[in-house]
């Protein structure tokens, strides 16, 4: 028979074993029963992918007297400063028409792209709008102008065209709305057909003041503004390089940057894209690929490069930040809903996790089982289908 010191000390062992065996969190039950009429509370922490730059923790470190460059050196180790310039295409996605619907102002012109120029105040200064549509019979581009209720033509132009201002705002229409933009609006082809999309081409500097206030609230600490306008400004450089796209390089989403133009500028936001200009990351001799999120929870997940590690995060956990943890509730029902091919729901059970942070860290992979079959699903779905934060949560049913 084992000693009382013995047998405490094998248990001590075993504990030991479990725990570095086991990932962390493994505590919290991977698998969850689900009885009918129950509520699911889906407890999680941070908002967003978790890559690179926590825009609360920026926030957060900016507070704390931590300069720009070094919260970018904290999120993106490894990496090193560069410079970049020059112009970005942007898609603007909420126009979806052919046409290119702009409202006439001083100084606005109309030209072939790399053509000359016609000056359109002067040749109809009654004009209230000018559109750019796509014409049949080889790629040309008919110039057409609005007076009262009715549209005329003044010339057709060959290829594509585009409006410029001289820098000034050129507002565009897009249905019952209307945004203003910096640089060029073009009717750009996407392929050989009567298709358009409207692209704004416009300095990169200029673009990123549309950006960064989109992003983060202009009020917030003017290092952590600066440190948002340098991690934008490197993505945009980094998605123009490695664009495939022929007739534009970045879309105006959160599936790239979101972008709103002039309209959305603020003067805070500027003066941090002006103090940081032409400022990136580099690594390889070329800009990374700089993600962020508004908060990683307290722990960044592991991206495509080394400079994106998954490492704790000092920075993200403080009173104003909303998102370092979150509670979603929902129901069994709302789930039999989503993925109707589950029945009657019976478990959950979240697995794949990343191994980082409480509970083990992100879901990879969420499996549903009930009376229709077992239904399996990306930690991503789960979270986007059903409202939730980031793929860093558990379970608690009830």
């Amino acid at each position: 028979m084992l000693s009382r010191t013995s047998l405490l000390a094998a248990l001590t062992l075993l504990t030991t074993l479990l725990t570095t065996l086991l990932p962390a969190g493994s505590a919290s039950a991977a698998v969850q029963d689900v009885p009918d009429g129950a509520t699911v509370r889906i407890v999680g922490h941070g908002y967003g992918h978790g890559h690179g730059l926590s825009q609360y923790g920026a926030q957060h470190a900016a507070t704390k007297g931590v300069g720009y460059r070094k919260i970018l050196r904290y999120y993106y180790p490894g990496t090193r400063p560069g410079k970049a310039g020059g112009p970005v295409r942007v898609l603007i996605s909420a126009d979806t028409s052919r046409d290119v619907v702009v409202a006439a102002g001083r100084g606005l012109v109309v030209r072939s792209v790399g053509g000359r120029p016609t000056r359109l105040d002067a040749v109809r200064p009654r004009a209230t709008r000018w559109r750019i549509v796509p014409v049949a019979g080889g790629r040309r581009s008919a110039v057409d102008f609005k007076v009262r209720s009715s549209w005329r033509r003044l010339k057709t132009l060959k290829g594509e065209a585009e409006f410029v201002a001289g820098g000034r705002p050129i507002r565009l229409f897009v249905g019952g709305s209307s945004r203003s933009y910096r640089g060029a609006l073009r009717s750009a082809a996407p392929g050989q057909g009567l298709d358009r999309d409207t692209v704004n081409v416009v300095s990169l500097d200029a673009y990123l003041k549309g950006v960064v206030p989109r992003e983060v609230p202009s009020y917030w600490h003017p290092q952590a503004l600066r440190a948002q306008a340098v991690a934008a400004r490197t993505y945009a450089a980094y998605e123009r390089k490695h664009s495939t796209r022929r007739h534009y390089q970045l879309c105006d989403t959160d599936r790239c940057q979101v972008y709103g133009g002039a309209t959305d500028e603020q003067r805070a936001t500027s003066k941090a894209i002006d103090a940081t200009r032409g400022q990136v990351l580099t690594h390889g001799g070329g800009p990374i690929f700089s993600q962020f999120s508004a908060s990683s929870g307290g722990w960044t997940a592991r991206g495509a490069f080394s400079y994106l590690p998954a490492k704790p995060d000092r920075y993200d956990d403080f009173p104003g930040n909303d998102y370092h943890d979150w509670t979603v509730s929902t129901t069994d029902a709302k789930i039999q809903q989503t993925w109707p091919a589950v029945g009657d729901l019976a478990s959950i059970e979240t697995t794949q996790r990343d191994g980082n942070g409480e509970w083990g860290g992100r879901v990879g992979t969420v499996v549903l089982r009930g009376s229709g079959g077992t239904v399996t699903v990306s930690g991503d779905d789960f979270r986007f289908l059903l409202g939730l934060y980031s793929t860093w949560f558990t379970l608690r049913v009830s």
